[in-house]
């Protein structure tokens, strides 16, 4: 899958039980724990992450002691340059914080929740910088097959913007001159690992994504010092994956064992690659079609107009007053849309405490009526700082979890939640849905 990996004899991979299991093993052989009854605040160790990030991969590093470092994002994913960027981060380090970090978490490809996906060119900027500073990049890609061409396109034409001359997915061969045999593949915007000559890559891969969510099997490719040391704590804690799982989903793609079994294909054989690549076409493929349903009603839905309507001088025509309720990015790849409320336009904006606002609009769309539930951003801010801050301005909605009938459904509730919201001029009506609170929601999703 990965053809220009610039190691003397290639990678090595190890198996594990999940890319969550895989990070857990890696900070363990990367990372010292640090405790603060016991040990020195300037022997605390780093990891830098996207300032909106996966919580499972945060949840794990902070029992360790690591010291949770965010980095600012853009609509790529994390910055290399400019304030809050990696450099900046990085060059401007307070050492009272402790050592300066040595790892990064990262998801470049429809990065959860924000669906960043990462050019080439910005892994460059970031990959140079880690070498300069000594870093390990953990890139954490569950969606790389996820990939989405149209995207960029789409958005140009709805928004009447140009696109960027970065390169999107399915734009090139990306693997030129060499080709991993597959133009699917080839389509794809690479790993880290291509670009990575000093070995400092460690990529978690899952089939959560592509054969069924909890399998609890992936696999890890790094360099092979670094995956002896892996397999020495695989050996003393989960020893394997589920022997099961592994079973079936070797007996799927590669066949089964038993001449007598059955396989992933329709004559009972195993799919073999040629079988498992047109697999993951085929679900790129259904998953980009949400994608543009998704974001096409949310693109013509995201500005309401005003009710009253301002004269002219002249009688014989007046002006349609409208305002932005969100805005939101196209993904080029993975399951999610990242939506900026835009609560600045709300009538109430300066009567109600802003977070109240938010959480007014959560409940709201749980309602009877809408029957939406989106993850709001404070599930995701890794700071304090940053949830108190700004994820309050912030929801993800994922277009993977409701059936490809449904996707249109949900999405015209969603804008219609909005235009409803945005209509209410009473502070009690925000009052109100807030005092809903999360009795209502979790008897909604228990129905």
């Amino acid at each position: 899958m990965h053809p220009n990996i610039p190691y003397a004899k290639g990678p090595e991979i190890i198996i594990t039980c999940g890319s969550t299991d895989g990070f857990a093993k890696t900070i363990e052989a990367l990372s010292n724990t640090w405790d603060k009854n016991h040990d020195r605040p300037e022997e605390r160790e780093g990891l830098l992450v996207e300032e909106f990030s996966y919580m499972n991969a945060i949840q794990t590093a902070s029992p360790r002691g690591l010291n949770i470092v965010p980095v600012n994002i853009d609509d790529e994913g994390m910055k290399a340059r400019d304030t809050g960027g990696l450099e900046d981060v990085l060059e401007n380090w307070d050492e009272s914080k402790g050592k300066r970090p040595h790892l990064i978490y990262t998801v470049t490809i429809g990065q959860n929740p924000t669906s960043g996906t990462l050019s080439v060119e910005r892994r460059k900027e970031i990959y140079a910088l880690c070498c300069k500073y000594d870093i390990v990049i953990i890139e954490d890609d569950p969606y790389w097959f996820l990939q989405y061409p149209s995207a960029r396109s789409s958005r140009s034409a709805s928004r009447a913007v140009q696109e960027s001359r970065r390169a999107a997915p399915g734009t090139r061969n990306f693997n030129a001159p060499n080709s991993s045999g597959y133009p699917f593949l080839d389509s794809l915007v690479p790993s880290y690992l291509s670009i990575d000559i000093e070995g400092r890559v460690v990529r978690l891969d899952t089939f959560s994504k592509t054969v069924a969510p909890g399998s609890r099997l992936g696999w890890i490719t790094a360099q092979p010092a670094l995956c002896e040391r892996l397999l020495r704590i695989t050996e003393t804690s989960t020893q394997q994956p589920s022997g099961f799982v592994q079973s079936v989903i070797a007996q799927m793609i590669v066949g089964p064992h038993d001449p007598n079994g059955r396989g992933g294909a329709t004559d009972d054989a195993g799919w073999e690659t040629d079988g498992w690549v047109r697999w993951l076409e085929g679900l790129r493929g259904n998953y980009e079609r949400r994608m543009q349903t998704m974001c096409n009603i949310l693109e013509s839905g995201k500005r309401l107009v005003k009710s009253g309507r301002r004269r002219s001088m002249a009688d014989d025509w007046s002006v349609v007053e409208t305002v932005s309720m969100y805005d939101f990015v196209w993904p080029l790849g993975g399951m999610f849309v990242w939506i900026k409320l835009n609560f600045e336009t709300h009538p109430l904006w300066k009567e109600v405490d802003h977070e109240k606002l938010s959480h007014g609009f959560w409940v709201h769309l749980t309602t009877d009526k809408y029957l939406v539930l989106v993850a709001p951003g404070s599930m995701f801010a890794t700071t304090e700082e940053i949830r108190v801050g700004k994820s309050w301005s912030y929801f993800r909605i994922c277009f993977a979890a409701v059936d490809e009938p449904d996707v249109a459904k949900t999405s015209h509730r969603f804008v219609e939640g909005c235009k409803s919201f945005w209509r209410k001029k009473n502070v009690g009506d925000i009052e109100e849905s807030v005092a809903m609170g999360l009795d209502d929601t979790f008897n909604w999703i228990q129905r």
